[in-house]
This record gives C-alpha cells, sequence and structure tokens, in this order.
C-alpha cells in the first residue's frame, strides 16, 4: 500500500508554472501581446546558423556528447569568463539552460532537511526547484522597498566570508542574512540570488555583492555528473555547436541588439508612469520592470487576468515570485513597432485601473 498509486508530495506541493498559467491565459485573450516571457526577439547571429546548418548532417550530432559539455564550447566559455569578466578561477558545465543548471546544483548540494534562503521578489523557477526536491524549509529574505536590493547594512564583510566561505554559496552580506546564517541550526545550505535581478530588473552594486565560492568543494563536480546524467546526460549537441558559433560573434553583436532594447523600455516606462514616479523600478542590466499596483487593486493574479482579457497583454504576477501586489512587464519580446502597440494597451489599461479598478 503505502503511496502506491498516488502522486509525489513533492510535486503536488509545487504550484503550476506560471509560465504555464500565461499560456493558458492568453487562450482566452483575443491577440495577445507577450509582455510576461523572459525572452529576447532575435535569434541567434545569422553567420551562427549558416555555420550549424552542416552539423545537422554529422553523425557525432545524432549521438551523445561529453556530460560536461561539448570540450570546444567550454573552452570558448572558459576563455570569456577569463577576458570579460576577469574570472580566472572557473569551471564550466554545459546544462540545457539555466534551469537546469540551478537543478543540477540544488541536487547536489541540498538534502530535504536543509534550509536554503530567496530574497524577494525572488525568481519563481528557484523556488520551485526547492520545492520539487522536496526541500520545505525556504526562509525568505527581504528586500528594501524602494531599490528592491536585498536588506544590505553591510556588517564586518571579512570576517563573514571566512565563516561561511566553506558553505560554497552565493551570498549578498545584508543584516538580515547574517543573523539567519549565525542563528539558523543547521547553518542554511545555500542562498540563491538573481543579478542582474528577475523579476526585479535591479543590479546589484559592488561592493554589496560579494560571492563566495570555492573550486575545491570536494566531490562536488562528481554529483553534478550523476545529476546530469540522469536529467539531460548532455544538453543537444546541435544546440552546443550553435552556441560555440553565438560567441565567435563577440560581444559587440550582443551590445547592439541590447541597445535596440532601450526604446522599448521608455515606451514601457512611460505607459507606466500613470502609477507613480516612485511605483516602477528595474531595466538595470535586464529586461525587466517591475510595477507596483495601486493599491485599491492589490489582488495581482485578478489584474493580470483583467489585462488579458480586456487588453489583450500578458504580465506576470508577482505573486508568483514572493510579492503580491506587483506585476513583472518584460521588454525584450517585442520589436519596437510591435512594443508602440503593446504600450498604448499598456497606458490605457493602467489608467482605466487606476480609475475604475477591474471592472469589465
Amino acid at each position: 500500500m503505502g503511496s502506491y498509486g498516488r502522486l509525489a508530495a513533492r510535486a503536488l506541493d509545487t504550484d503550476v508554472p506560471v509560465m504555464v498559467k500565461l499560456a493558458e491565459l492568453s487562450k482566452s485573450a483575443k491577440d495577445a501581446v507577450p509582455l510576461g516571457q523572459g525572452a529576447v526577439y532575435w535569434q541567434p547571429p545569422e553567420q551562427a546558423l549558416d555555420r550549424v546548418k552542416h552539423v545537422a548532417l554529422e553523425i557525432s550530432t545524432s549521438r551523445y556528447g561529453t556530460h560536461e559539455g561539448l570540450p570546444e564550447l567550454r573552452e570558448a566559455l572558459l576563455h570569456k569568463l577569463s577576458q570579460e569578466n576577469k574570472l580566472s578561477k572557473s569551471s564550466v558545465m554545459v546544462t540545457a539552460g539555466s534551469n537546469q543548471g540551478f537543478l543540477n546544483l540544488v541536487l547536489s548540494l541540498c538534502d530535504v532537511a536543509d534550509s536554503v534562503v530567496l530574497f524577494a521578489p525572488y525568481f519563481f523557477n528557484a523556488y520551485m526547484s526547492f520545492k520539487m526536491t522536496g526541500i520545505n524549509n525556504i526562509l525568505v529574505g527581504p528586500s528594501d522597498p524602494m531599490t528592491l536590493l536585498p536588506d544590505a547594512e553591510l556588517k564586518e564583510v571579512d570576517r563573514i566570508l571566512k565563516s561561511f566561505l566553506a558553505q560554497r554559496t552565493f551570498i549578498v552580506f545584508s543584516e538580515w542574512l547574517e543573523n539567519t546564517l549565525s542563528d539558523t541550526k543547521p547553518v542554511p545550505k545555500l542562498v540563491s540570488i538573481v543579478n542582474p535581478g528577475n523579476p526585479s530588473g535591479i543590479c546589484i552594486p559592488e561592493p554589496l555583492l560579494k560571492i563566495a565560492y570555492s573550486l575545491e568543494a570536494d566531490g562536488l563536480l562528481t554529483q553534478l555528473l550523476k545529476v546530469q546524467d540522469n536529467v539531460a546526460i548532455c544538453t543537444s549537441m546541435i544546440s552546443q555547436h550553435v552556441a560555440l558559433y553565438c560567441l565567435e560573434s563577440g560581444r559587440e553583436w550582443v551590445q547592439s541588439k541590447v541597445k535596440s532594447l532601450e526604446r522599448n523600455k521608455e515606451l514601457l516606462r512611460d505607459a507606466l508612469s500613470p502609477l507613480g514616479e516612485e511605483a516602477v523600478k528595474g531595466g538595470e542590466g535586464a529586461i525587466y520592470l517591475w510595477a507596483k499596483l495601486p493599491e485599491t487593486c492589490l489582488d495581482d493574479i485578478e489584474v493580470v487576468c483583467w489585462f488579458a482579457r480586456r487588453h489583450g497583454l500578458l504580465l506576470l504576477p508577482g505573486s508568483a515570485c514572493g510579492t503580491s501586489g506587483y506585476v513583472r512587464i518584460t521588454f525584450g519580446m517585442l520589436r519596437e513597432e510591435e512594443c508602440e502597440v503593446a504600450a498604448k494597451r499598456l497606458r490605457n489599461g493602467v489608467e482605466e485601473l487606476i480609475r475604475d479598478g477591474t471592472v469589465e
């Protein structure tokens, strides 16, 4: 008997992904414009797509690759990290996206009984990774409502860094976090942040951000390889070749594309301006704006559904990120002419929301 024939509690306790909910919501909205999904409108560089055509015909593309990733791609990534990011002590494993990379770490580092730390508003998939692996002791720290930075009063940074280096965690040093790491027994295994922020769109500036990590975490690579073998074995070979050719296009190509989003950000910021200057934040290195809803309309799920039905816009509710009464708006997925249409709808919706609420 036992749990035979029943669904796993760790799956049942995990909410339905917000992106699945948005996909369902889009079916009820006519000509819905996507402002909720974190993606950009452009494809890989044309030369990368041209070069990868021949890869599809190679026998190796249809076979397993090495678990860590295509050797040429790993070498190129290490070179990029060294030259552009000034990270000299790095190790690389290629995964099928950042969510899989994060899950690999959670499965390799954390046991069910461990506690972990997030700062709200947090990235919803990080929260889901903890829940789906049976980790329920999730400690959610505060962020400054004005800056959206984790509570960041620095205290004895060097001492704390040395004290918690053994945890191999990514740490934002704040008074709340210091107390949490000092008072919680056993010490939380992992502290998760996203920088630039998702969903906030805020960058954590130095010296507020201190990263503690060690390449000498005994046996970590072996455990990561175990997880990789049972989740994906290896990332799609053709995708890895595309990634390699994208790196060859260089940082300048990326910067030119990112620059094309400035107008989108201006259009959507202006559309949100009736909410008030302090109500809209973000866009500082990430493709997100984080907007506080009017005090009379704090049910962000209801507001998101209303925007979809009445104004044909798909927004992401802040409650999915642990902070109700907000919405996340993405300005990267639309070309400028498409964003102009979306901005008009958004402005009309915001003004109507302030004036009448979610009346239809």
